[in-house]
């Protein structure tokens, strides 16, 4: 009960001043600084800082202990508090100094990488008048093999350029040749239509010559049955006629 409500009455009272924590008596802070020391040399600090030699506390810890009495706790307990206040903050003041450096430690990680620094221009240096040479020579013999490359490539393309070119004048001159031949063919069906046209008209005045005088033969044979028609039938009219005659002649 007294832990607990010396805890709810501890804001309270810290708000209330600094002004009476000086009144607790000498008892109280000679047992303070025994139990603060005895609990600092138990402590053990991880961190590259010593609490003496580096760190502060920034709070009266005798007046807190002088609050925390005020406000119902014992000595032995305030001590206790102050005590466990005191382990907490050297813990986290470990904790934020591990990823800290001294002033010291900065100026010897600035020289060690101002060295290493220099050594990286000197191999720099080594590399330029070393490596760089090797490269430029390789630049230079891999130019050399460029141009020899090129020079290949350009002989193989006139070559190339030049097969092409003989072998299109020889396809054309073949193709010109074909052509020619059939032009010649063309022309000799010419000849042929042309003859078996005029053997065509030939043939066709001799028929229709053979027509016209078959046409006339018959026209004439006509011609000459027709009269002698008309005389056979003149003849068996005057038969007749005579005969008639006779007949009539007879009758009278």
């Amino acid at each position: 009960m007294l832990w607990s409500k010396g805890i709810s009455g501890l804001g309270a009272a810290a708000a209330a001043g600094t002004g009476r924590l000086r009144h607790c008596g000498p008892r109280g802070e000679r047992d303070l600084s025994i139990s603060v020391a005895s609990s600092l040399q138990t402590h053990s600090v991880k961190g590259k800082f010593s609490l003496s030699g580096s760190r502060k506390l920034f709070f009266d810890t005798h007046a807190l202990v002088c609050l925390l009495e005020e406000n119902g706790f014992t000595t032995q307990q305030s001590e206790i508090i102050v005590s466990a206040l005191v382990k907490i903050m050297n813990t986290n003041m470990d904790v934020i100094y591990k990823d800290m450096v001294t002033k010291v430690q900065q100026e010897i990680t600035l020289q060690q990488i101002m060295s290493h620094i220099g050594g990286v221009k000197k191999d720099m240096i080594i590399l330029e008048k070393s490596e760089f040479s090797a490269l430029r020579a390789e630049n230079e013999k891999i130019k050399l093999e460029l141009q020899q490359l090129k020079k290949q490539v350009m002989d193989e393309v006139i070559k190339v350029r030049a097969d092409n070119k003989l072998g299109f004048n020889l396809e054309k001159s073949r193709v010109k040749e074909l052509y020619s031949v059939n032009e010649k063919k063309l022309l000799e069906i010419r000849t042929e239509i042309v003859a078996l046209h005029a053997q065509q008209d030939r043939a066709l005045t001799r028929t229709d010559r053979k027509i016209d005088t078959e046409v006339a033969g018959l026209k004439t044979m006509l011609e000459s049955h027709k009269l002698d028609n008309i005389k056979y039938l003149a003849g068996s009219v005057f038969t007749c006629l005579t005969v008639a005659l006779g007949f009539y002649r007879l009758w009278i």
